[in-house]
């Protein structure tokens, strides 16, 4: 499949307003649009900002190629004077945001977008497509992290979604904790570590499960992963410490009743000798199957469909909204989706301690600071031009931060409040 060019992520409806802007001379407006999510998905105490990284460059290589502007134009979407403005496309303004691993909450300003109103709006699907698929992604192996109370989980979920998507969402797992991963793009492009086994085909490949194992052994050592489910798990164990000998690094399990399992295959590796053999367990896990095996012998978790689809909310329900024209704030006013105008200035409120306590949301305001407050945004783009980003490992350090600063309650998998309140300070 051909990867699509980041300006072709523009909706139609956008180059609508991109062109009625141009010929009734508001495209040039100074404008202000922020990101935020109007709530949080059911069940949820917060929310992970995830994908800015990746946004951002996609922002400062988004052009509109000849090939797009020619297709634009005999598809009847734009005209002359939008082509040649589309041709032309750079983003000249600013962008500032909460930092990845930074977490969110209802009305959060995550991101805000300056600049013209034309050259800010062309970009709503990148920017939302992006941010929504990452945070939520995020967000959900957060939750996962805080369930494996510090036991590594793999991420292994590429095949339980869109090929492009399965990198992105390595990442975001990965910034959110997860100790590895098991696709190899995702490993070259961001440097996560990778790792893997074999399947269940490559046992039955064989005449027998030793000589799978035997095979496997010699190929990489014994520093491998055997997966010992694929006929009787008791006699897999014995197989494979009988192949590898008792300094095998693990055992895989990936079905059945892994609470049962994982004390059965414990008690087994022991009285083989094989005391320091780990197990990892799999097999469509998600952060309440984790949280139920907190007190059993598993030492590496696998997850994949949960991760990657968001487990249960695969969207942060993330808008872009105008709220600022010309230095103006402008609202929404719809039932149940009203906006509270103007540019935002968010702060995170903390206890001596370092406990946070609530987040304030100042609009067209200067933050009242406190001693232990700190200011949520960094700018990411001025005048055009991208600034020095954070590392994802420093966006992963940060997410730790944060989450241990927030409440214990708020760390809870029950549905509850956010873990911390939200305070907005409208516009004098």
């Amino acid at each position: 499949m051909e990867t699509i060019a980041p300006a072709l992520m523009t909706d139609q409806y956008e180059l609508t307003m991109v062109s009625a802007a141009l010929r009734d001379g508001t495209a040039d407006r100074n404008c202000v649009f922020e990101v935020f999510a109007r709530r949080l998905p059911t069940g949820r105490r917060y929310g992970v900002v995830a994908g800015t990284g990746r946004l951002i460059e996609l922002i400062r290589d988004f052009r509109f190629e000849p090939g797009e502007i020619e297709f634009l134009r005999s598809a009847g979407i734009v005209d002359e004077t939008a082509a040649k403005w589309l041709a032309d496309y750079r983003f000249s303004g600013e962008i500032e945001g909460y930092g990845e691993g930074e977490l969110f909450f209802p009305g959060s300003p995550i991101l805000t977008v300056s600049g013209k109103f034309a050259e800010c709006v062309v970009l709503e699907t990148l920017i939302l497509s992006v941010l929504n698929h990452d945070c939520a992604i995020a967000a959900a192996a957060a939750r996962m992290v805080t369930a494996a109370r510090g036991r590594p989980i793999i991420e292994m979920g590429s095949r339980r979604t869109h090929e492009h998507a399965a990198v992105a969402a390595a990442r975001a797992a990965y910034l959110a904790g997860f100790a590895s991963t098991s696709n190899l793009a995702a490993g070259r492009a961001y440097g996560i570590p990778t790792t893997g086994t074999s399947a269940h085909a490559f046992t039955l490949l064989h005449d027998d499960e030793p000589a799978a194992f035997a095979s496997q052994v010699a190929a990489l050592g014994k520093s491998t992963t055997l997966l010992v489910d694929t006929y009787d798990i008791s006699q897999g164990i014995r197989n494979a410490i009988a192949v590898a000998g008792p300094d095998l690094r693990a055992v895989r399990i990936d079905s059945g009743d892994l609470s049962v399992l994982a004390q059965q295959s414990r008690e087994l590796l022991d009285s083989l000798g094989a005391s320091e053999t780990k197990i990892i367990v799999s097999g469509d896990m998600d952060e309440y199957s984790i949280a139920t095996l907190a007190a059993e012998p598993v030492d590496i978790y696998g997850a994949g469909t949960a991760v990657v689809t968001g487990s249960g909310a695969p969207t942060a329900s993330l808008v872009y909204k105008l709220v600022e024209v010309d230095g103006r704030p402008v609202v929404k006013r719809s039932e149940n989706k009203a906006t509270v105008g103007g540019r935002k200035t968010a702060i995170r409120r903390h206890k001596p301690t370092g406990t946070a306590t609530e987040e304030i949301i100042y609009s067209q305001g200067v933050p009242d600071h406190q001693s232990n407050d700190r200011l949520l945004q960094r700018t990411y783009i001025a005048g055009g031009e991208v600034l020095d980003m954070p590392s994802l490992a420093e966006s992963r350090d940060h997410l730790r931060q944060n989450l241990i600063s927030i409440p214990w309650e708020g760390l809870k998998l029950s549905a509850g409040d956010p873990a911390i309140p939200v305070v907005i300070v409208p516009t004098a």
